[in-house]
Order: C-alpha cells, then structure tokens, then sequence
C-alpha cells in the first residue's frame, strides 16, 4: 500500500533529524572544540541526505497518490506537512542545504566564542555568511510579500509581518504606559546581600527538583549545561535541556529550568506511536513556547510557588534572608529596564522581542549591512530602554538564534505569551483556581491538562484552531494584557 511506503520513508527522514538534533545538542554541550570542523561536515552530510530523500520524485508520487484518497485522520497532518515540507524542498538545490548547515555549525563555535570575549568581530564573518546563505534561501522560496516573510513562516506558519506588525504596535502601546506606571511606583523592592553567593551545586540540586515537581521524566531526558539555555527533543523518550549557572543569580538558574522544563514536558508528553512523523510533533513554536512561558512565569513567578519552593531553596541555601513568599515572589518580579532578554519580567520581555524583530526587518528587508548590526541594536536599545549597551555580550551577541540561522524564530515568544495567558484562563475555569493549585504543592493537574489538551494531541490542526478549540475563542492579546496589568498592579500597588 502507497500509505505504508510513504510512512516508511517519512519515518527516515524524521529519523534523520533526530540525529541532527542529537548531534546538534551534543555540539552546544560536550563535543570538544577540536571537533568543530568535523561536526559540520556530518551535519551537512546528514541535511543533504535528508533534503535528497524528502525531495525524491518517489515521495512525490507517494505523496501525490495519498491526497486524492480518504486516508485515515492520523494520515492527513502527515500528508499536508509532508506536502509543506516538500514544496520548500523541492526549491532549494541539495548543495545550499549542505552549505548552510555547515556554515550553522561552524557560527555556532564562532558565536560562543564572540560571546564569551564580547567582541561581535569574531562573530562577524560567520553572520555574513548565514545571512548571505539566508538571503539566497529567501530567493529560492520566492517573495509574496516582504522577504521577511519567508523567514516567518518557518517558524509559525502562515504569519506575516502585516500580522505582527499591528499585534506589537498594539502591545507596546499598553505595555509602555504601565510600564511606566510601575516605575513610577514608590513600593520598596527587596535587595539581596552583594556579597551573598549561591553554589552551582546547591543551584543544581534545587532546579532540579523543581523540575522533577513540574512532572519532567529524568529517566526519559536529562540535564545539563550550555552557553545558552535550550531543550532538544529527540523523541519523547529522549528529551534534553540544559541551563547555565550564576553564582551571584540562582534564580537566572531557575527560570531558565522551569522554561526548559515547560519545553521538555511537551516533548516527553507527545504521542509516542506516531514518533517520526508530523503527526507526533508540536504544533509551532508559538504553542511550544506557551508552554515554556506558562511554567517559567505563571506558574513559577507567584506566591502561591514560593509558599511551596521557598523551603526546598533554604535547604541549599541555609543563609538566604529570612524572607517569606510574598516578598521572594516581590523579588523576582522586580520590572526594570536591563539588557538581559532571558533574565527579563513579563512587562518588557516583549520590548525585548520587538527590538529584534525590527532587526530583522531591517537585515531582511532592508539589507541592514553585518557591520552596522551592533551600533544600530545598540542605538535602538538605547532609545527604546534608555540604557547605552555597554558591550557585544550584553548586545547583539547575547542570544544564540543567528548563530543557527534561526531568523524569524524570536516572535514566537511573544506568541508564546499570549498564547500561555488565554490557555491559562481557560484552565482556571476547568480545574478551579490556579494559585490554589500550586499552593498544594500537586502540581499534576495542571500538568496533566496540558498534556491532554496539547501534548498528547501532537499535530492535529494549526496553532489558531488549537487555541481555538481548547479556549473557546480565537488567539488574542487582551488576556495576556489583563494578566499583566492584574499581577504588576497588584505588585507595585498600581
């Protein structure tokens, strides 16, 4: 039957990008630097391999055949990414794929680098090339629209700039008054002792029990440590985050374990029997990072977390301030205007987003020329947060997304808020209140809604049906807006 040799062959190339996913992990986590040169040349033999396979005339006709039939409701989401996946492949020649994967392995090493001496003229060349690369990739695909748009689509299928554009101008223009409100806020936050240090140790024993807590299977994924937080989803059986430890900062430690937790608990949670295919995977990004933004902030940054949280930390850390709940909960949702984008609270978070999502614009679109990339982040941090950027590492070098070519990614986070506060909503009408919730110290009711209502689903329908049917109401900004002004009004006694 032309439906088991199509699964056949989809199972292959899934599987293919599993070893890319596994080799890609190990790269940012414990390859040695001596193995660089040769990494990318596996990794570029493996992406070739993949693109020749997906672009095979054989699979057309395999795929060509299933979409004139009934096929079975597990087999259409199969069929119609695998049709979304080929019409792109089919476009770009199996040389540019080789080429490109290559360049991204060799930026990853150069970006570290860059980051760790914050001197963006290490990194320079390699961004060149990948936006060069990227450009040419553009070309292939052909531009409806804008340029940018291409890069997109990769990322939350069938968004535009003509859709972020209004969704951002309409965020700033509610987050920009409050947060001016809050700065303007005479509630005195708590300081910790300059002095005070926190162990990597003591970090690590906390996070991950914290993670554990959340319901993340350790005998089915692991921890570990990387320049930049990030999960890889092998399959849900094999599912890898890693974090990065401040001595002076355990919570950075913290949230960045429970975003990556939230990734992770997706990846473990889908549908184990359509592994390999479409249909086992995550809708998009935005939905991925719904999940990851849910955990990290609603759930992790409240009172109700730190009554439970809060003994666990003394234990590591006997010598902590005797502070209670409310005032740790006040601490880490301390808004300020800093460089960080990881580090930062859910107020200006989306300015951080924003920012680089102009940037983009103005790199795809506008041809924004490699030199000019840190002085016009620099000026455009400088007019947005009123700070001048004191260095590379603290500027444009801080995140690892164009080192892997991943231009159109950041928006998704945005997506990803949004997305969290409408399904958060939802949850509290079906299981009661939240805080209640987390304040038993059960959290696997809220994880066993997730997984129900997302996870287990795997790739059924797109991100706007799935908000949709799980909340009633199609994706919009007013209930993430409304939790923002509740929480920080209540916080800063607005």
């Amino acid at each position: 039957m032309s439906s088991v040799e199509f699964m056949k062959r989809v199972n292959d190339l899934y599987r293919l990008s599993a070893l890319l996913g596994h080799l890609g992990w190990d790269q940012k986590t414990f390859m040695p630097a001596k193995g660089a040169e040769s990494r990318g040349e596996m990794m570029a033999w493996l992406a070739a391999e993949r693109h020749s396979r997906l672009c095979d005339p054989e699979f057309a006709n395999l795929l060509s055949e299933l979409e004139i039939h009934n096929i079975d409701n597990d087999l259409v989401p199969n069929v119609k990414e695998m049709r979304r996946q080929y019409d792109k492949a089919i476009k770009l020649p199996s040389t540019f794929v080789s080429q490109f994967t290559k360049a991204r392995s060799e930026a990853l090493i150069s970006w570290e680098q860059a980051r760790t001496k914050s001197d963006f003229s290490l990194f320079s060349p390699h961004l060149e090339t990948l936006i060069s690369l990227t450009r040419q990739k553009i070309e292939y695909l052909g531009v409806q629209d804008t340029p940018y748009d291409v890069l997109l689509d990769d990322y939350e299928m069938g968004m535009k700039v003509v859709d972020y554009d209004p969704l951002f101008a309409g965020l700033r223009s509610k987050l920009v008054p409050l947060l001016q409100e809050i700065t303007n806020s005479e509630v005195e936050l708590p300081k910790l002792p300059k002095e005070m240090l926190f162990s990597v140790v003591g970090q690590e024993k906390f996070c991950l029990r914290v993670s554990r807590e959340m319901g993340f299977d350790f005998d089915a994924g692991r921890m570990d440590r990387s320049t930049h937080p990030f999960c890889s989803g092998i399959w849900p059986g094999d599912t890898r985050f890693t974090t990065r430890f401040d001595e002076k900062d355990p919570f950075s430690c913290l949230y960045a374990v429970m975003h990556e937790s939230g990734h992770g608990l997706y990846e473990q949670g889908l549908p184990k029997e359509h592994s390999f295919s479409p249909r086992g995977q995550s809708v998009s990004l935005g939905i991925h990072e719904s999940q990851s933004r849910l955990w990290e902030n609603q759930i992790g940054r409240t009172t109700a977390f730190w009554r439970i949280a809060l003994p666990w930390f003394k234990e590591e850390f006997p010598d902590f301030p005797d502070w209670d709940a409310k005032t740790i909960d006040l601490f880490v949702n301390e808004v300020k205007l800093d460089y960080i984008r990881v580090e930062a609270d859910e107020v200006t978070y989306n300015l951080h987003i924003m920012l680089r999502y102009e940037m983009e614009k103005l790199i795809f679109n506008q041809e924004l020329p490699v030199e000019k990339i840190p002085e016009t982040w620099n000026q455009m941090f400088e007019d947005w947060f009123g700070i001048e950027v004191d260095k590379d590492a603290n500027g444009c070098l801080q995140d690892i997304h164009w080192s892997m070519g991943a231009f159109g990614y950041f928006p998704t986070y945005t997506l990803g808020n949004l997305y969290a506060a409408q399904l958060l909503k939802t949850m509290s009408k079906q299981l009661g209140d939240i805080d209640t919730l987390i304040e038993s110290g059960n959290w696997s009711g809220i994880g066993g809604w997730l997984r129900e209502n997302i996870h287990q689903k795997g790739l059924q329908s797109s991100a706007a049906e799935l908000i949709e049917e799980i909340t009633g109401s199609v994706p919009s900004p007013e209930p993430f807006l409304n939790y923002v002004e509740d929480k920080y009004s209540r916080l800063y006694e607005l």
